[in-house]
Formats: structure tokens, C-alpha cells, sequence
């Protein structure tokens, strides 16, 4: 039987500003936008905080003004205050605006924005809610927004974001696979559990090593970047995302045990107070259940690829 999982709404109000413009202007550039340049970084973004084109397919290119409405509504005022000043702005008249917003927007509203472009000239309006947001993060970039989830922050500086954003773009499936594989290659995924030395980087590397798969940074352990990977939210093939995901919640299964284990005495520390202290006891229960689990992380990992079987033994 399948559990149903529940996807709960993102509080992007427990954001500031300018990170709710990073996630938008990543969002961007994920959805195949181009010439964009983030503007509300400079301080002085004559009402454009983000101008870019979008690519159509079967009409002309349109350069559009974007606004990223960080609060917890729209309002008419701002919202054409910042159209007249993007209208009259050193760029010129764009071909359409564009609001994200973080709360909802009423019907009402939507066309009172809509008839205010129209009078700038400008026809072509589109406002997202908060909620419209989020599924769009969903379906393109759910890595970005399992990023803001977790704490992680976004680079600075656009050319920082546009590197974050671009560096696994052309990386395919099967690649990314491989990559990934390289989280497995520590002692905790090889050694039998009695065998293990330290218990506080056993743990480690099992937190470690959910970091990668969601968020596809890699630290050390006084959690100092030293790497970046791609991420399950990379994955383009939906089977293989959540087969990842599998992989996930099977590390968690992990780490929840081992930390069940520990309180109920199964495993104990010497009791000489050092976290670091190679000495401990276990029963052979416990190890064994450990082992079997770890045997579930690999498995729910090779089941998309068997050919990383090789890179896992």
C-alpha cells in the first residue's frame, strides 16, 4: 500500500526580500529565459526588478518587466507606480509585466493591473500568486525550492546565481546518476556496522548524504562546502526522481534508527563523555537491523541503474 505524502504550502512570507528575488530570478533562468538582468540587486531598479525575454516557439520574442512582490498583497498603488517607472525607465516601454507575488491575488485585482498596463501601452500582463508560484517551482525547479526549504542559501550576485543555475543544466540523467553515486563512497555505506569506529561521523555521513541528494552541496563535517552536485530535483525522468526519493526516505529510515538504537541502550557509548571515543557495544540485533537498512539505501538507489552497481560495491 501507498502512503499518501502531503505537500505542504511554502511560507515565503519567512523570507526577506531579497531572497525571494534570488528564488525568482533562478526561476528564470531555470525556464529558459534569456537577457535577464536583475535589477533590485543595485538598489535603483526604476520599478524593473528583474527584465528578461522569454523564448516562444511560435510568436515573437517578448522583453518583459518582472516584478517580485515580496509582501502580503498586491496593491494598486505599487503595482502601477512601479509599471509607470519601468514604462519611463532608461530600457524603455517593455513588451509585457510580469508580478510574482508571494501572497494571493484577487480576481478583482488582476484585472485592475491588467487595465493600468493597458493604458501604458502595454497589453500583455501576467501575475502569479503565491500558490502559482510554487507550482511552477514544482514542475521546473523543485531543486531551487527544496533549497530554500532547507535553509540553503542562494548566492549574492547574478553572475553567482546564473553559475548555480547553469552548472548541471547539460548534465543528463545518467550522468547526474553517477555523480551522485559519489556520496556512497565513504566508510559508513562499506563497513559492517560492528565494524564501525566513530558513531558521531556515522551519523554524519548519514545526514551528510541526504544534504547531497536534496540539495546536491556537499560539506564537511564542521560544514564547510567542498562540493556541488547535482541534486535528485535535477532528474529529468520522473521514475528516477522518485526512486531517488525512495533512496531519501530509506536514509532516513537509517539515521532514525540508528538514533532509536542509541536511546534504547542497543547501542551504547563507553560512557567516557567523548562523542569521538571508537569504543561503544551493540547488540548483534542491532547491527544486524543496521546493516539491512544500509542494504535498503544501496538497493532503492541501484533500482534505476543497474549499471552503478559497480560504483556501489
Amino acid at each position: 500500500m501507498r502512503i499518501a505524502r502531503t505537500v505542504r504550502p511554502i511560507h515565503f512570507e519567512d523570507f526577506g526580500g531579497a531572497e525571494f528575488e534570488r528564488l525568482v530570478f533562478a526561476y528564470h533562468l531555470c525556464d529558459g529565459w534569456t537577457d535577464l538582468a536583475w535589477f533590485g540587486q543595485t538598489g535603483s531598479d526604476q520599478g524593473r526588478d528583474i527584465i528578461g525575454i522569454h523564448p516562444f516557439d511560435d510568436q515573437p520574442d517578448e522583453r518583459t518587466v518582472i516584478q517580485c512582490v515580496n509582501r502580503d498583497r498586491l496593491t494598486q498603488a505599487k503595482a502601477e507606480k512601479d509599471m509607470a517607472a519601468a514604462v519611463n525607465a532608461a530600457t524603455g516601454k517593455p513588451d509585457a509585466f510580469k508580478f510574482v507575488c508571494r501572497g494571493n491575488v484577487s480576481a478583482q485585482r488582476r484585472d485592475e493591473v491588467c487595465s493600468a498596463a493597458a493604458k501604458l501601452g502595454v497589453s500583455n500582463v501576467t501575475i502569479w500568486s503565491g500558490i502559482e508560484f510554487e507550482e511552477h517551482l514544482r514542475l521546473r525547479a523543485e531543486f531551487l525550492l527544496r533549497r530554500l526549504i532547507d535553509g540553503v542559501p542562494f548566492p549574492d550576485t547574478e553572475v553567482e546565481l546564473r553559475n548555480f543555475v547553469d552548472q548541471f543544466q547539460d548534465v543528463d540523467d545518467t550522468q547526474a546518476l553517477a555523480m551522485l553515486a559519489r556520496a556512497f563512497d565513504r566508510p559508513a555505506f562499506r563497513t559492517p556496522f560492528h565494524q564501525e569506529s566513530n558513531l558521531h561521523a556515522f551519523q554524519q555521513a548519514i545526514d551528510d548524504t541526504i544534504r547531497v541528494f536534496n540539495t546536491g552541496i556537499w560539506q564537511t563535517r564542521e560544514g564547510v562546502e567542498i562540493h556541488r552536485l547535482p541534486s535528485l530535483h535535477h532528474i529529468r525522468d520522473a521514475g528516477i526522481r522518485d526512486a531517488l526519493g525512495l533512496t531519501v526516505r530509506e536514509l532516513d529510515h537509517l539515521r532514525r534508527r540508528f538514533k532509536e538504537l542509541l536511546v534504547s541502550g542497543e547501542i551504547r557509548h563507553c560512557g567516557c563523555g567523548n562523542p569521538a571515543c571508537p569504543t561503544f557495544m551493540l547488540t548483534d540485533a542491532a547491527a544486524r537491523e543496521l546493516d539491512q537498512a544500509r542494504d535498503r539505501v544501496l538497493a532503492a538507489f541501484r533500482k534505476p541503474y543497474p549499471a552503478l552497481n559497480v560504483a556501489l560495491e
